[in-house]
This record gives structure tokens, sequence and C-alpha cells, in this order.
């Protein structure tokens, strides 16, 4: 039976917004981490059968297809094809799940996924050009007048008990756990760096809980939930070569870990945040698994209230859980998030030799992605 295995995985640095990788245009950042994956992985571009590259704001520079052009930026084949994919924050995640579903499939041999956002060049929500992009029958369903991310996690926190301090303890944590593991050099092996940069920009080694508690709630006048708690605006690429054990081993490739499970879920499309829990089950459930058998799990920080909502409900080990920091200290270029999660999460584990990792992220409009992947 064929299978589905990661052979590569690479990613930029996470750039602030207005930061070092502001000057890039997002065909060139795309571009190259597709070179580096080619070279770090030792495959021939040629051989790739398809680039699956996730973007959300697909308007402006990220328009017409941005994972054809960075093929041809990357100077790879004019034969090698490309789709750009939209599930929200989850799009480099889905690319890996069409990816992987592909090979085993045997509709190919060899993909690469992966995505890419550049938030400073193509604003969050410009790709709606101001226009509804609901429609009155949606608005009328769910009884609002939009769907908004914010508002989501305030309603989470709610629902969840969750306190503005226990969401700025987390979001505190997160700073403290990623600059550990940027001084230790953990996220080196797997960053590419480029035009100067050479570490994820967004860590804030200065933030206290006093800095924290002195910023506004955006979203609701007496709410919880603030910037300080939320992911980061960012720009970044990353990228995974997938294939499966046979292709690999017969051109010398060697596999990192097996994709074990991936699946989609969705929930309540105005509280929006909250599908991670019944996506983690849903794998769960696929795989065979017990959330005690996955040594780490990657649950995106798009809004503090989210993992701590997941942790409460799933009883997981916190320990466990986002072990390098998230989003809130790494950022989040949205199309680019699930390929630069799963990069970390894969090199983590292979640091630590731990067997399986488990990751999941909210999306725009309800939905989460989740993928299970075994150490080989």
């Amino acid at each position: 039976m064929r299978d589905a295995v990661i052979v590569g995985a690479v990613r930029t640095p996470v750039g602030r917004r207005g930061g070092g990788l502001a000057g890039v245009h997002p065909v060139d950042l795309s571009a190259h981490v597709l070179r580096a994956l080619a070279e770090r992985t030792g495959f021939d571009p040629a051989e790739v059968d398809d680039v699956h590259w996730g973007c959300v704001s697909q308007v402006a520079e990220q328009s017409w297809n941005i994972g054809r052009n960075a093929v041809l930026a990357a100077g790879w084949p004019d034969t090698v094809p490309s789709t750009t994919i939209d599930r929200q924050c989850g799009s480099s995640q889905q690319a890996l799940h069409f990816a992987a579903a592909t090979v085993i499939s045997g509709q190919a041999d060899l993909i690469v996924a992966g995505g890419v956002e550049s938030m400073t060049r193509v604003p969050m929500g410009s790709s709606g050009q101001g226009a509804d992009p609901y429609g009155e029958s949606v608005r009328t369903r769910y009884g609002v007048e939009s769907f908004n991310q914010g508002v989501g996690a305030e309603m989470v926190a709610e629902r969840w008990g969750l306190s503005r301090a226990q969401l700025e303890e987390y979001a505190l944590s997160s700073h403290a756990a990623a600059a550990r593991a940027q001084d230790s050099g953990e996220f080196d092996a797997e960053i590419e760096p480029l035009a100067g940069v050479k570490q994820d920009e967004g860590i804030r080694r200065d933030t206290s809980l006093e800095k924290l508690a002195g910023l506004k709630t955006p979203f609701k006048p007496d709410g919880v939930v603030t910037a300080g708690t939320a992911s980061q605006i960012s720009d970044g690429a990353a990228a995974l070569a997938v294939t499966t054990s046979e292709w690999a081993a017969a051109h010398g490739l060697t596999p990192l870990a097996r994709v074990h499970t991936a699946v989609v879920a969705a929930d309540d499309p105005v509280v929006m945040l909250t599908a991670p829990i019944p996506a983690t089950a849903k794998a769960l459930r696929r795989a065979g698994l017990t959330l005690a058998e996955i040594g780490v799990y990657e649950v995106n920080e798009a809004f503090a209230p989210v993992p701590l909502a997941w942790l409460a409900e799933t009883g997981a080990d916190p320990s466990r859980l986002n072990p390098l920091g998230g989003a809130i200290a790494l950022g989040h270029p949205l199309g680019a998030s699930g390929a630069r999660i799963l990069t970390t999460m894969l090199h983590h584990m292979r640091a630590e030799g731990i067997r399986y990792g488990l990751q999941t992220m909210c999306e725009g409009g309800g939905m989460a992605n989740a993928t299970i992947v075994e150490l080989l």
C-alpha cells in the first residue's frame, strides 16, 4: 500500500509587519523556500508533479495563482505545475493534506506543499475589496452583520471561563518559550535566511504582565482579548516535500516522517475558533490513537483562548503544547502558517525522538485541519 512521507521541510524566518522581509515580493518569498527545499532535500525539481501552495489574501501581489509564479521565479522547469489553495489560516496545512492524498492515490509521486503570506504588502482582508463576502442568506441565518475572529475569541474566553490574567500569562509563556528555543538554536536547522534576516523577528523579550495589562481590548469594551494575546501580523513562507516511501528509496531521499492521519472539521462560524477541538477528536479516532500517545501538539495561537480552551476540553498535557512558542510570539503569516508550524514540529520531533505529533489550527468560517505525523 502506498503511503505519504515528508522528505524535506524548510521555512523562511517569520518577519514582523514592516520588518526585514517587508521588501520581498511574496512570489520571491515563495521561490526562496522552493529553491532551498530542493537543494536541502536533494530532489530534482523537474520530477515534481505539482506544487500545492497556500495563500489567503489572493489579490494584488498574491494574485494570479501565486504558486505557479513562485515555481517560475524559483527557476524550476516550465513543466512543473502549481495550484493555490485557500482554506483560510489552514491553507498550507490543507496543501499538505491534498499532497498526501494525491501521492497515496497514485496520481503523483512527488509533490511540494507549502504556502506564503506577506501581510505587510497584502494586508489581511484586502481580497474582500470592501465588498460583502457572505451574502444576505448567510448573515440572516446566523443573525450577524459580519463574522469577526476577535469577537469569536472573546466568546471562547467567556464560554471556557478564561480570565484576562490567564490569557496574558499564556502569551508571556509563548514569548519565553520561543526566546529559549531561539537562543538554544532550535530553529536554526529549519530556517533558510533571507534578505539579511536569519531569525524570527516577532519574539518580544521585553514584554511583561504589566505591559500586557496596559493594552486595550479592541473587540469588546469590557473584554479580555488584546493585541498582546493575539497572533502577530507577519511575513513568511514554508515548504514541504511529500512523496511515498517507495519513491523516496528509489531516489535516495530520506523520509523524516509519515503523514499518519489528515482530517478537516467544522464548527460554529460565529464563534469561529472552536473547530480544533472536534478536529483533534476526529484525527485521533481515525488514527486509532489516544492523546496520551501524542508526544507534542501544536495548536495555532491565533488567540490565546484557542489553545487554552483546547487544553481544557481535551485534558491534554500542557507541557507538550506549543513547546517552542507559537504564533503569539513567532507570528502568523496566514497562508504559510500550516507549513511553518509543521516544519517546526518535525524538527522538534527529530531532535527529541518523539514518535507522534499532532497539529491543528482554527480557520475562518469555523473550520480546522488536524494532522498527525509519525517520526520515521
